[in-house]
């Protein structure tokens, strides 16, 4: 059993995306073709935005918009304390202090009370400008933008939508990765919807960020690449990840959301009355990069994992450590107590889920936990 099993999705996909691979072969267009500007206005059409401005990868697409919105040193910028490593990366390397906020236990996502009291605590220090919120729709479910776009009006800040794991979630019909003044996704080969590489975008309705973003990521460019009006980052998404992601889309938008979110159905339908089980709030669905149960102990958590291994069943521990922990960032940041966080990395374990995974393999997961339990 595969924890995500990108070749059957190849094989299901093969014969469209050969003939699109090939097509750029044929043409030799291999850095920033036809296909990359077809594929941004159908990204930017998917997601409900006016600009969508393709680039390397998740992580450049997150510093291309700290570029944009000019994040530099005093600035503090409030991060969750549960989540990947380059959420808070970029703003370390911007020169900027990540401030890392704790998450609601249900939803794994930024707790918006944690978000607002610890900027009532940065704010009365008087030691850094209050600049930008990354709020990250952790696991495919997008964060509660509802409360926290209220909080970055009232303290003027910019909001950020992290989303990597997210692409494909919705609020009450709206697209993730158009919540946030600018947003961010990842193409990743392991996400809701990834290439066959690294690839990344972002998103906005802002005419001149989304200019600005269009020259750093070549170079800092003018009028053409080799007049050069900035500094900037090598950060284009080539052609034949163009390709590969124009036939994913389309079957990302036709069937996989609707088939991670059945299965994600089953294993809560089988489960949920035994162990902590996913918790999707009213008026959201989730894209389910990662489908996580929440056991009661690490003790619990470790031997369940062992188990899982010993019949043949890969899982993953989404995140074993808390940002604040993370050794490049004992310097460079400001810490709050997030305990929250700290019982999730002890506690939570994701299976297996993809959208082409067979009924007898959520059968063998569901058994397994079951005579675990």
């Amino acid at each position: 059993m595969q924890f995500r099993d990108l070749k059957k999705q190849y094989q299901i996909l093969k014969d469209d995306i050969n003939k699109e691979v090939m097509r750029v072969m044929n043409d030799a267009n291999f850095i920033m073709g036809k296909q990359v500007k077809d594929l941004e206005k159908e990204l930017a059409e998917y997601v409900g935005v006016k600009h969508c401005l393709t680039c390397g990868n998740g992580t450049d697409a997150l510093q291309l918009a700290a570029m944009a919105l000019d994040i530099r040193e005093g600035d503090a910028v409030f991060v969750p304390d549960f989540t990947f490593f380059a959420s808070g990366e970029i703003v370390s390397l911007m020169g900027a202090t990540p401030i890392f906020v704790d998450v609601d236990e249900a939803t794994f996502n930024m707790s918006p009370e944690s978000l607002e009291d610890v900027i009532k605590d940065v704010k009365a220090s008087g030691k850094y400008n209050l600049k930008a919120i990354i709020a990250v729709d952790l696991f495919g479910l997008p964060a509660n933008y509802p409360k926290i776009k209220e909080i970055a009006k009232k303290y003027d800040m910019y909001l950020i939508e992290d989303g990597a794991q997210g692409f494909g979630g919705e609020i009450n019909g709206e697209k993730a990765c158009s919540f946030g003044d600018i947003s961010t996704t990842s193409f990743f080969p392991a996400k809701p919807l990834g290439c066959y590489g690294d690839g990344g975008a972002v998103f906005t309705n802002n005419d001149e960020w989304a200019r600005l973003i269009d020259s750093y990521r070549v170079h800092g460019k003018g009028d053409n690449k080799y007049d050069n009006v900035r500094i900037g980052l090598n950060s284009r998404l080539d052609t034949i990840q163009a390709a590969v992601l124009s036939i994913k889309l389309k079957a990302f938008k036709e069937y996989e959301i609707k088939a991670v979110n059945d299965i994600a159905n089953k294993y809560t339908n089988a489960l949920s009355h035994i162990i902590s089980t996913p918790h999707i709030p009213t008026g959201f669905m989730s894209s389910w990069a990662q489908y996580t149960l929440k056991l009661s102990s690490k003790k619990d958590r470790d031997n369940m994992q062992e188990a899982l291994k010993a019949a043949g069943i890969p899982s993953m521990i989404y995140y074993p450590k808390p940002m604040h922990k993370q050794e490049a960032f004992e310097i460079s940041t400001h810490y709050e107590s997030c305990p929250v966080t700290d019982k999730l990395c002890d506690t939570v374990l994701s299976l297996p889920m993809y959208p082409y995974m067979e009924e007898k393999d959520i059968d063998a997961v569901v058994a397994t936990i079951k005579s675990i339990l």
